[in-house]
């Protein structure tokens, strides 16, 4: 049995505004904007070994699946040892849990600031947040939500990866219903999982085709709002 990882997406969603718009957490949001994310423990000398096989292992896993990706091409990316990955990481599958991890605090800094801005208007936050990641789902090269990828390539629910994964969802869906709520909805749980089902749905078409129904995403998200808060 794998052991099993406490993922950070157990935390109420509604901490992550305040909690990861300081320091390196905004620094690194702003650089990944369109890859995988990265929070970088610096000091005067440099990225420590254990954080340069962080970035490594973030890049390559996003952009080739975390499965596909072997110990070996990490440490030859990042330039160290096999023995210090291990001493950072006891395995692969911990080193996905942390890429997993930094990808969660990530996706909370861009969906509480979408496009660097925070709203007021839980319509226009729903909606901005849904601009953005429509822009960025029609660019070449987009590869979804590392989070959605990672239950697709770890079917077993004791991988530290997936069970990252699997919490942040649960979190998420929250988080919408509760957006939902105070957009004044007749049914806040059915809207906020319509949103959830129409913001999974621009992570999978964005990486079929750049021409998909990412483009039409914001259109679809106001005729839900619309609908589900228009008095009958």
């Amino acid at each position: 049995m794998k052991k099993a990882v406490e993922p950070s997406a157990e935390r109420p969603a509604k901490a992550f505004s305040s909690e990861v718009a300081t320091g390196s957490r905004k620094e690194n949001a702003s650089k990944q904007e369109s890859g995988a994310p990265f929070r970088s423990h610096r000091n005067g000398k440099g990225p420590r070994a254990a954080d340069r096989i962080r970035a490594s292992a973030s890049e390559l896993f996003y952009r080739e699946g975390i499965r596909a990706v072997g110990v070996d091409e990490v440490v030859e990316r990042a330039g160290v040892t096999k023995p210090s990955l291990y001493r950072s990481f006891a395995s692969k599958d911990d080193l996905a849990a942390a890429y997993m991890r930094d990808y969660d605090l990530d996706f909370w800094e861009k969906f509480e600031n979408p496009g660097g801005k925070s709203y007021s208007d839980p319509r226009e936050h729903v909606l901005a947040y849904i601009r953005v990641l429509s822009t960025r789902a029609v660019r070449k090269g987009y590869r979804g939500c590392g989070l959605s990828n990672a239950t697709v390539e770890y079917p077993s629910r004791d991988n530290p990866a997936r069970q990252v994964a699997e919490a942040h969802k649960k979190v998420f869906r929250k988080r919408l219903r509760e957006l939902a709520s105070s957009m004044g909805a007749r049914h806040p749980a059915v809207l906020g999982d319509a949103l959830l089902l129409l913001i999974e749905g621009i992570y999978v078409t964005g990486q079929q085709s750049e021409e998909g129904p990412a483009q039409s995403a914001l259109t679809v998200a106001k005729l839900l709002i619309d609908a589900s808060v228009a008095k009958p």
